[in-house]
């Protein structure tokens, strides 16, 4: 839990018992201490002392009770360059009567340089080091270096079998970039603060706090927040002045980040997280799902549910089990996790990375306060689009919620499917939109939702009497490309893996196989996975006249369509999305429905037929009735 903040403590470090006896005029002779002090002025030609750091005050007050922000530590090698009563090592920290109430048990350091202290000084009091490289000078420390600082104060705090232990993160003065990561932290920690007030919180403690104004507005940016015209950027403080950058000589700043303005399906979404967090989050998802964690080939195994291709075998489901359509989205597959501290996109690698967008609770309003407010780790299933607007051209993002498998901690996998994507719609996509139209409405808008990096909605499923309209009209109109249908039992739980009552038809032209292809000298070489091991076909490819050399496709995982006129695979296109080919049994399940040839003419015959049966033909009128109804109130 969140402590209170301390507003007692004092900013500045009481000096060392050696720096008191040697600053005294009644215990040393005249000459001496002078003969001291002139040892111990800085050269400044030659000074290796961080620019303004002497008097820049040491540390602040304790934010939310355990954070304490400090300039640098530095060590006894700094010591004849630094006058008395200025020093300010890991010595002081530990030893100083001002710290004696509040023991520190990790050191976060942001400084791009290693020459101020030894870690040993720290590790040998016992104390956890933690180092987060990060430029300074006109860069902000970038999104993954934020995830891993976050990730870390959440582990120290989760992890304390003491009482009053304190974190002390120092970059080289403690203001800029301390301050900007302490701001995170503050925000994804506690979701109904605000960058304005996480801002506040940090100068208070931390006076004059981050005092330059591209680290308060990559805050703002980055939560999508709209910067109040009364917050203001402090002056730099007097002793910064006379220095132009925070670190001297820690490096050149990072190059700005270019952005492509063509999007992909390839595109890499998010932000990097520490891989033990990641581990922890693996396991939570296949607690969930209840399933035992596996390696896939080597990584971690995705867990998410693959639906077969239709042949006229498993056709048959559809006359056995009560199915809905939805259309076949080509995009990329992803889950996402939502917690109280960040949303999450998992990719089929097993991968997470953060993305930074909102996810209000339904009983926003309800007793319980801001931790029953947002999401405390909800787990969907969907893809993501890319959407071509008609009348602009304008690419936009969009994210196709097509199932949800856990809710609030509560796994819904045995619940039945109509149900759990119901819950989509009342408890994730309804929210959204209330709180969104709740901010557009208001005077003063704080959050832009439209600054998010996706949208996001439901993905609709219709009775099988809608699959005509679904391919003649629906489909030939989307803004995004989609290469045939899903067929979902209506019913069903939420199957892992291979899922053989999930079908999926696709346009007979794009019926395709996922293969790794190698060349070996001048061979062109196929392979699938047979139980975890590489497979080699006898299949040829042939890749498209306009298109790269073969050679670049070396190592690979290849999407490819059946020529079968010319009885050879053609290469689609590079899966960026995939590290593994496809299973023997994907390969022959593809085969058997290219061999079926169920076209489009074939499967509506058939869905004709099967509509009429009246397991179907009862629950679509009682449906039917039930929108009508629903219509007209």
């Amino acid at each position: 839990m969140i402590g209170s903040m301390d507003l007692n403590a004092s900013p500045e470090p009481e000096p060392e018992k050696d720096d008191v006896f040697l600053a005294s005029t009644s215990e040393c002779p005249r000459r001496e201490r002078a003969e001291r002090m002139r040892r111990y002025q800085p050269n400044t030609g030659s000074s290796r002392l961080p620019p303004g750091w002497l008097d820049c005050p040491a540390y602040g007050h304790d934010i939310a009770g355990f954070l304490i922000p400090s300039k640098v530590p530095l060590g006894e090698s700094f010591n004849q360059e630094i006058p008395p009563g200025k020093r300010y090592s890991s010595k002081q920290v530990l030893n100083q009567p001002k710290f004696s109430n509040r023991k520190i048990g990790l050191v976060i350091d942001l400084t791009n340089s290693d020459r101020y202290y030894k870690v040993k000084d720290w590790s040998d009091e016992g104390i956890k080091h933690v180092k987060i490289k990060c430029t300074g000078r006109d860069s902000v420390p970038n999104n993954e270096g934020v995830n891993k600082f976050v990730y870390e104060v959440q582990q120290f705090l989760a992890s304390q079998r003491q009482p009053n232990r304190h974190i002390l993160v120092h970059c080289t003065h403690g203001h800029n970039r301390t301050g900007y990561m302490i701001a995170h932290f503050l925000v994804r920690a506690m979701p109904a603060m605000s960058v304005t007030q996480a801002i506040r919180t940090f100068s208070e403690a931390r006076p004059p706090g981050i005092y330059k104004p591209d680290y308060i507005d990559a805050l703002y940016d980055f939560y999508h927040e709209k910067k109040p015209e009364l917050v203001v950027c402090p002056p730099t403080p007097e002793w910064k002045r006379s220095s132009d950058d925070d670190d001297g000589d820690e490096g050149p700043t990072a190059p700005p980040d270019e952005t492509n303005e063509t999007l992909t399906n390839d595109d890499l979404l998010g932000d990097e997280i520490p891989s033990d967090q990641a581990q922890v989050m693996r396991q939570f998802v296949y607690q969930a799902l209840k399933m035992m964690p596996k390696r896939d080939r080597g990584s971690p195994q995705f867990p998410g549910s693959h639906p077969v291709s239709l042949d006229r075998e498993n056709l048959q489901l559809l006359r056995q089990r009560y199915y809905y359509a939805t259309w076949k989205a080509d995009g990329t597959r992803y889950m996402m996790l939502i917690t109280m501290c960040g949303c999450y996109l998992i990719d089929r690698h097993f991968n997470f990375r953060r993305v930074q967008m909102r996810f209000p609770c339904r009983h926003t309003n309800e007793r319980g306060g801001a931790e029953k407010s947002y999401h405390r780790f909800t787990l969907l299933d969907g893809e993501m689009v890319i959407d071509t607007m008609p009348d602009t051209n304008k690419q936009e993002r969009r994210y196709l919620i097509y199932d949800m498998m856990v809710y609030n901690q509560e796994s819904l996998v045995e619940r039945p499917f109509h149900e759990r994507w119901k819950l989509v719609e009342k408890e994730i996509i309804q929210p959204r939109n209330f709180e969104r139209q709740h901010i557009h409405k208001s005077q003063n808008p704080y959050y832009r939702y439209e600054l998010e990096p996706f949208r996001v909605r439901r993905k609709d499923f219709w009775v099988l009497s809608t699959v005509a309209k679904l391919l003649k009209g629906f489909i030939p109109n989307l803004s995004h490309n989609a290469d045939g249908l899903i067929f979902q039992g209506w019913d069903d739980p939420y199957v892992k893996l291979t899922h053989k009552g999930l079908l999926k038809w696709k346009y007979h032209e794009m019926n395709s196989v996922d293969f790794l292809f190698e060349m070996v000298e001048s061979r062109q070489l196929l392979y699938l996975y047979k139980h975890g091991e590489k497979k080699l076909m006898d299949d040829r490819v042939v890749f498209p006249d306009d298109g790269p050399a073969a050679s670049v496709y070396n190592g690979k995982i290849i999407e490819c369509s059946w020529n079968s006129k010319e009885k050879v695979w053609v290469c689609m296109r590079v899966r960026v999305d995939k590290g593994t080919p496809n299973d023997i049994r994907t390969y022959t399940n593809v085969m058997k429905s290219i061999t079926d040839n169920i076209t489009e003419d074939v499967l509506l015959n058939a869905i004709s037929e099967i509509i009429r049966l009246p397991m179907y033909s009862d629950r679509i009128q009682s449906e039917s009735q039930g929108h009508n109804a629903s219509r007209r109130r």
